[in-house]
């Protein structure tokens, strides 16, 4: 469901900060003011010295039309001004002049503002389409694996951020990852790219779990090494599910393991601390892991720190481990979305980066 990543991004982007259409009624207004003019002129039996609203048309209209509507509502304004039936017909020069010069200034503004929309739409395409290509949507099942993950970014705007998940099948299982990396918004980018990249190729030739961590580990010290006076680092968990999906190995680098939701309740998983990858194994070998015996039924829930760090108006974390048991449990998919609403009302606004997925074993899809 990793669609859900680009969608809400498009619901939160402001008309007025470009890239999303004007709403409907600020593309009414400036025809719906020219009537109104025209209309209050005509049934008033005195007349009315309101022709000044008339000058607001066209900068109204820069707002959502491009620079022949523009044009084209200027026109009316000027001729409305002139025709005798609306008691309006005497402005001064003066007064023509500069609605005029308004409306002419106008159009301009609004080509400008539609070549600049236009080349927004392409960036964000662009953007888009690298989302796309650095975390694929994810699907519904990867193996013996249900799994739904949910990205929304702290950063308005913001496709790409430094937190990263992914689920992928191999010769050794169904393995998966999530982390995060030092930094936020688009100076992360490159090193999730690499640490993807990585993951992606260590499921299909290293033997476990542990193995995978080594390697991403390995692959931030290496690009770390050719950028001076820099030091990238991050947190990730690593999952490993067994073929029959009644285990799983968990390896954690800096960051707390799932959550196991068992039959409506939380089961503790207790994992050995382990450094962040990026700084070096400790001792020249692997972290290491844990096996947890999974049955029927059995949920794995796994969260940035934007879920468990968000606050309250009195500064209050979000509870996660005592709201997760509430929540219903069946569907990977509907449970991320529960937790996502509850944080939103919670905290209102986002902190940091929230990423989640949530991972249910069980028998293999057709």
């Amino acid at each position: 469901m990793r669609g859900e990543r680009s969608r809400p991004e498009r619901g939160r982007r402001g008309w007025l900060r470009g890239g999303a259409p004007p709403p409907g009624w600020v593309r009414v207004l400036p025809a719906a003011l020219l009537v109104a003019v025209c209309a209050a002129t005509l049934i008033s039996p005195d007349p009315l010295d309101i022709g000044f609203l008339l000058g607001a048309i066209p900068p109204l209209a820069v707002l959502s039309y491009g620079p022949l509507a523009t044009a084209v509502l200027g026109g009316l304004v000027l001729a409305v001004l002139n025709i005798p039936a609306f008691h309006l017909n005497d402005p001064g020069s003066t007064d023509v002049l500069t609605v005029g010069f308004v409306a002419a200034l106008s159009v301009f503004v609004s080509f400008v503002r539609s070549r600049r929309d236009a080349q927004l739409l392409t960036e964000r395409a662009v953007a888009e389409a690298a989302q796309l290509a650095v975390m694929p949507p994810l699907p519904p099942r990867v193996g013996s694996v249900r799994c739904a993950g949910l990205y929304r970014a702290a950063q308005r705007g913001t496709l790409v951020g430094g937190d990263f998940f992914d689920v992928r099948q191999g010769p050794f299982g169904v393995r998966a990852v999530m982390g995060d990396v030092q930094g936020h918004g688009l100076s992360a980018v490159a090193t999730v790219a690499s640490l993807l990249g990585a993951f992606r190729e260590a499921v299909l030739d290293q033997p476990d779990p542990e193995s995978v961590a080594a390697r991403l580990d390995r692959r931030l010290l290496l690009d770390s090494a050719q950028t001076p006076d820099s030091e990238l680092f991050a947190t990730a968990v690593l999952l490993e599910f067994a073929a029959d999906a009644r285990a799983v190995r968990i390896v954690a680098c800096g960051q707390s393991g799932p959550l196991l939701l068992r039959r409506g309740r939380l089961v503790e998983i207790e994992l050995a601390p382990q450094p962040p990858l990026g700084l070096g194994l400790p001792d020249g070998g692997p972290p290491a892991g844990l096996t947890v015996p999974l049955e029927s039924g059995d949920l794995l829930f796994l969260a940035s720190d934007g879920v468990t760090e968000a606050r309250d108006a009195a500064g209050a974390f979000y509870p996660l481990t005592d709201r997760l048991a509430g929540f219903a449990a069946e569907d990977p998919a509907a449970l991320a979305h529960q937790v996502w609403t509850d944080v939103l009302r919670h905290g209102r606004t986002l902190q940091d980066d929230v990423t989640m997925l949530v991972l249910m074993p069980g028998t293999a899809g057709p």
